[in-house]
């Protein structure tokens, strides 16, 4: 069985910086897209950007330019970069990635952005 495990948030004020990362365990072969979706409270949950096997990225618009999202395939490692958050950035965060061709979902961390 897979597990994505995800680390990194918690409480900031407006402007500041947060690191999330995600942590996949288990019987590995191939991590294909690796993505990361917020669910703001009374919202649909949406994806804030993703990054393909070959390191292309895309972003949402409200994302670009504050966010970069990266991976380490060597230790099966995604991580989101978030810098100049807003209050509007506060959303319960979920690692999303394909495994061996199935998709797994994180736990979802909390990030609360303080105006």
């Amino acid at each position: 069985q897979v597990q994505l495990v995800e680390s990194g948030g918690g409480l900031v004020q407006a402007g500041g910086s947060l690191r999330l990362s995600c942590a996949a365990s288990g019987r590995i072969f191939d991590i294909n897209t690796m993505a990361w979706y917020r669910q703001a409270p009374g919202k649909q949950r949406e994806l804030g950007a993703y990054i393909t096997s070959g390191g292309t990225t895309n972003y949402a618009d409200s994302a670009k330019g504050r966010f970069t999202i990266s991976r380490d395939n060597a230790k099966n490692i995604m991580a989101l970069q978030m810098n100049n958050l807003k209050p509007e950035d506060t959303a319960v965060y979920y690692c999303y990635m394909v495994v061996n061709g199935s998709p797994y979902w994180g736990q979802g961390t909390q990030v609360t952005v303080s105006s």
